[in-house]
């Protein structure tokens, strides 16, 4: 069975990194980010982070908030990114297996590849989608369902990997089966929608892949 991993919180452990990135850009422009807009923005894109911070604050245009984050976060992740344990053993084992694998992440091209290939996790995958080449993006169906289409498959044949509840909701709206690991971002209720949840990931979970 092919596996759609999702990509931070999952593979990578970014949502520091990138929170200190954003945090460290929006005081540029007199924004203070909290501990709660983080766990509200988590797994959001960045056009839904910049109209929530637009209601608090007089922002340049999109474009510039836009590259004053990614200067700081694509500096932190080349230095100080790192995969999971858990994660890159897994893929290892599965890729062992001729196990094809996708990514779909909310992310943006350039931000998914420079998580990738910082990580070297980037060889493991057969396909990858960002969330800047599907028309919406999670909790809509349409990363998952583009991963699925480069994989060849139908999306029922594959399993998908999510640590948030708007990436478990658009994976059981396309039809995968769903394995939730709890990286400690949600609640357990928050990731109840999954067929499977645990603590970490383990090759046992895909042992039909």
């Amino acid at each position: 069975m092919p596996v759609v991993f999702d990509c931070d919180g999952v593979l990578v452990d970014s949502e520091s990194l990138a929170w200190k990135a954003i945090a460290s850009a929006m005081d540029r422009f007199d924004v203070l980010v909290s501990d709660e807009d983080r766990h509200h923005l988590v797994g959001h894109p960045f056009e839904y982070e910049y109209a929530y911070f637009a209601r608090r604050a007089d922002l340049p245009p999109p474009e510039v908030v836009k590259a004053a984050i990614s200067d700081a976060m694509f500096a932190l992740f080349e230095r100080h990114l790192e995969s999971f344990e858990d994660a890159k053993d897994t893929l290892e084992v599965l890729a062992g297996r001729g196990v094809l694998l996708a990514v779909a992440s909310t992310s943006a091209r350039d931000r998914l590849d420079v998580s990738l290939r910082a990580t070297g996790l980037a060889d493991f995958f057969f396909a990858s989608v960002a969330g800047d080449e599907v028309v919406a993006v999670k909790p809509a169906p349409d990363l998952f369902l583009k991963a699925a289409e480069l994989l060849g498959v139908p999306p029922e044949a594959c399993t998908a990997v999510e640590d948030s509840p708007v990436g478990i909701a658009a994976a059981r709206t396309a039809g995968m089966r769903v394995v939730a690991v709890d990286r400690g971002q949600f609640g357990l209720d928050d990731l109840a929608g999954a067929d499977v949840l645990v603590p970490r990931l383990t090759p046992a979970l895909f042992h039909g892949s």
